[in-house]
């Protein structure tokens, strides 16, 4: 989900569509909606001199779109080799086994329910596709099976759901848990400061110049959206209902069922921690 809010770092460009760093290009998805700002973005990965490419989050199962990536690879000069998901939902993943039935490709993932192939994704590993390198990193939290991958050669993380190139993003409870969400969190942190990752490639929304800054946002705006829950419930607002009418009053109500989402799991988090 999104609110109103920017995020730090310039987008870069007005299109989302095309080339964001010398190993990623971007095919937008025509699947725009309040949930997915512009659509989902697709990401085209490959090292500038080889003629393989790694693909991740095919999106929809949209006949066009999953043709327009096979038709965006090879105007590249490249095929693909391999695909990827960050995580499970129908906006990213829906699309995957046909798109594997175009490509002739494998699909990994976290889940074993979305794989296609033998081989999973294991947080901590490497994934190589012709000179590419792609850095496995455990990012629970929206999902359960959220994954972000790093690329070390362009110093940019690609960040699914975890954090949005516009607005924030929600805790999909039950399955997602705020806990391991601020984990996530400051483990993308880690990233910006140690690692030198300074793009956000993400899952929905511009490409973001200024991960350290998106993530910092990410984490204020959590505390204090849980501040402001805890408050409401302190103030007698006893339901996710009455919490989202409360905290979420100047948000988007075709936004309010997802925020319901991120509310069961703050009121969750709270209970757990005896904070309310």
């Amino acid at each position: 989900m999104t609110d109103a809010s920017p995020l730090p770092g310039r987008p870069r460009g007005g299109s989302l569509t095309g080339r964001a760093t010398d190993r990623a290009y971007c095919v937008l998805a025509p699947n725009p909606s309040p949930m997915t700002l512009d659509g989902t973005n697709t990401w085209i990965l490959g090292e500038p001199d080889s003629d393989l490419a790694v693909v991740v989050d095919p999106g929809p199962d949209d006949e066009g779109h999953l043709r327009e990536i096979v038709a965006a690879t090879e105007r590249l000069g490249k095929r693909v080799a391999l695909t990827l998901l960050t995580h499970g939902h129908a906006d990213h993943a829906e699309g995957a086994a046909r798109f594997a039935e175009l490509t002739g490709t494998h699909v990994r993932a976290l889940d074993p329910a979305l794989r296609l192939g033998d081989e999973g994704l294991t947080p901590g590993n490497v994934v190589r596709v012709g000179g590419l390198e792609l850095l496995i990193v455990s990012t629970p939290g929206h999902t359960s099976d959220s994954l972000c991958f790093q690329l070390p050669a362009d110093g940019a993380v690609l960040t699914g759901d975890t954090v949005l190139g516009r607005g924030t993003t929600m805790v999909a409870h039950p399955d997602g848990r705020l806990g391991d969400y601020l984990d996530s969190l400051r483990r993308l942190r880690s990233l910006t400061t140690d690692d030198g990752v300074h793009t956000v490639l993400p899952g929905h929304g511009p490409v973001l110049g200024d991960a350290q800054g998106a993530v910092e946002y990410y984490l204020a705006h959590r505390a204090h959206r849980l501040a402001q829950v805890e408050t409401a419930m302190e103030a007698g607002h006893l339901t996710p209902e009455a919490v989202v009418a409360h905290v979420y009053a100047d948000v988007n109500r075709a936004l309010w069922p997802a925020a319901e989402l991120s509310v069961r799991a703050q009121m969750e988090y709270l209970r757990e921690h005896g904070l309310v």
